[in-house]
């Protein structure tokens, strides 16, 4: 009983470590990795704007197209920008010693990041990027705090900003309300994000769909086979369903003469 439990404690670490990382509420987002439109999306984001610094090394080029119904022609072209051959792994040409000195320390590879910080994580987090100018890259981020990592995706979101509110009397009812802030009065609260009217290419929808199948690809790097696992699995309970079908007959079959 004790092993059994200490393994259960030991399990729950990883995930009473990422949710001790932030304080922010993380809205749930739905991904469809069956979804290979998305995904090609997905991918077309991940190395247009993220295979700068973060290398996708446990998978291939090669997998990523077949999977994702994308020709090797058109990967090649279009996804491959390092000189990799097609059945390359997915790296980069950064060298951990040169991203030490630009960012303190090397970015992380992201193939697994979606199983170990998980998509409503991810989501929240490429969202919540907001100026800072007391950061080296002049942005911070709610979700993480101090993150060491530009906001890649300003260009497509716009520029964002914590957005100051000055907390007013309770109304009937308990309901608190809301004022925009005042200089000089309290207490006031600077935590909910506004983007910069006309600074990004994307609208608030655009970006949101656009992050979102970002999210799906890295679920999908993750876990290349969780389709087909899925499809296996579907035909074991076919044939279970089947076999304990001519159980339950030869049952019937043995016990037909016992009284």
């Amino acid at each position: 009983m004790r092993a059994m439990l200490a393994i259960l404690l030991i399990s729950l670490l990883p995930a009473w470590t990422f949710a001790a990382g932030h304080d922010t509420a993380l809205e749930r987002v739905d991904v469809d990795v069956s979804d290979k439109a998305a995904m090609q999306d997905g991918a077309r984001t991940f190395v247009s704007y993220c295979m700068g610094c973060h290398s996708a090394k446990f998978q291939r080029y090669e997998r990523v197209a077949d999977d994702l119904g994308i020709p090797h022609a058109v990967m090649m072209k279009e996804l491959v920008f390092t000189g990799a051959r097609i059945g390359d792994h997915m790296d980069i040409g950064m060298q951990p010693a040169d991203a030490k000195a630009w960012f303190g320390t090397p970015p992380p590879d992201l193939t697994l990041v979606a199983q170990v910080r998980g998509t409503d994580w991810l989501y929240a987090y490429l969202r919540s990027f907001y100026e800072d100018p007391t950061r080296p890259w002049g942005v911070n981020n709610t979700v993480f705090p101090n993150t060491g990592m530009p906001n890649v995706l300003e260009g497509l979101q716009g520029r964002q900003r914590l957005d100051c509110t000055q907390a007013g009397p309770v109304e009937e009812g308990n309901t608190p309300r809301t004022t925009p802030a005042v200089s000089g009065l309290s207490p006031h609260t600077c935590d909910q994000l506004a983007v910069v009217p006309n600074t990004g290419s994307l609208t608030e929808a655009q970006f949101n769909e656009k992050l979102r199948n970002l999210v799906s690809f890295l679920v999908y790097s993750a876990d290349p086979a969780a389709l087909q696992r899925q499809r296996i699995g579907i035909y074991v309970l076919m044939y279970l369903a089947v076999l304990l079908i001519l159980a339950y007959l030869l049952k019937r079959e043995y016990w037909k003469d016992v009284n």
